[in-house]
């Protein structure tokens, strides 16, 4: 009985966390880039600003608005919200363990980019539909690059469970492996395409021949723009953890461990976290946005990585 409680408070925290420091995290971004591009920047804590700046304002809907486009910000809140909390950060035990599952996670991802492409085109806006076209060329090849991604990790791990891919991981038997480096380069680009950064889009620009995600939320304002943006900074937190929980789960408590171990995985997630934006901002001020059309190029290139890994590991381990 303890054992649940702990993993329910754990589960608690998780939620709270990624709640917490998912704006934080993309204030840092933005700050290490305009250092790096030797300005002042915007503090850290910014978004947080914006955010609550956004709450107090009031909705502006467009007429022909159906309830669609209304509810699509608090379905594409929720639906990232609890995959970033499905997703161990600090410990593995959690409540939600055996419902994280690698396979839940990218359904939980793809409904929320379903009604965010329908909010797009839900008012009948040039932008809107060119976004949400873009968007949906866009998942037809992350998607499936996605899905190799989690074939080669369940290959060499046996499940698709998060919180055993972790401890898996941790436990040092798995070694140095080429198959894991293409999927962990696969799984950047993939993570690059769907968070609509440098090079596929630049989030700082409203530039039409170009956008892609901000061409969908252009008609969202008040609460509903607050939610939309910050399910967007949700979904970058989220997939720098699963990097870390998949490939650099070390610092992570485990089932069993005590409350100072949770701690420390609290410390180092945090870094991890921080050194990962920090790395994300190197890697977008020293590379060119490219041309909407080269992007299936891109992720063509990250599905091809996911299968070469997969069938690596699939012929390593001879099954």
């Amino acid at each position: 009985m303890t054992s649940l409680l702990l993993a329910v408070l754990w589960q608690v925290v998780q939620l709270a966390l990624v709640l917490a420091l998912a704006p934080l995290l993309t204030g840092w971004v933005r700050w290490v880039k305009s250092r790096l591009l030797a300005r002042r920047g915007a503090s850290p804590f910014q978004p947080y600003r914006d955010i609550l700046r956004l709450l107090r304002k009031d909705v502006v809907l467009a007429h022909n608005a159906s309830w669609l486009f209304r509810a699509s910000p608090y379905m594409i809140f929720t639906a990232i919200w609890v995959a970033a909390g499905l997703v161990p950060a600090f410990t593995s035990h959690l409540a939600l363990a055996p419902s994280a599952d690698l396979i839940a996670l990218v359904a939980l991802l793809g409904s929320a980019r379903f009604f965010l492409a329908l909010a797009g085109m839900d008012v009948g806006t040039s932008f809107g539909g060119i976004g949400s076209s873009r968007e949906m060329m866009i998942a037809a090849f992350a998607e499936p690059a996605m899905l190799m991604i989690v074939f080669s990790v369940a290959i060499l791990v046996g499940t698709t469970s998060l919180a055993e891919i972790a401890d898996f991981m941790v436990s040092g038997t798995v070694g140095l492996r080429v198959s894991l480096a293409l999927a962990l380069i696969a799984l950047i680009m993939v993570a690059i395409a769907e968070n609509a950064r440098i090079p596929i889009d630049n989030p700082a620009t409203h530039l039409e021949l170009t956008m892609v995600h901000e061409a969908m939320v252009l008609e969202y304002s008040g609460r509903h723009l607050a939610l939309v943006e910050g399910a967007a900074m949700l979904k970058l937190l989220l997939y720098m953890a699963l990097i870390a929980c998949i490939f650099l789960p070390w610092g992570m408590a485990h089932p069993g461990d005590g409350v100072g171990w949770a701690l420390w995985g609290l410390v180092t997630f945090t870094a991890k976290m921080a050194v990962g934006g920090a790395a994300l901002a190197v890697f977008e001020t020293s590379i060119a946005k490219m041309r909407v059309f080269r992007v299936g190029d891109f992720l063509g290139g990250a599905l091809l990585l996911g299968i070469l890994g997969a069938i690596f590991l699939f012929v390593s381990r001879g099954v």
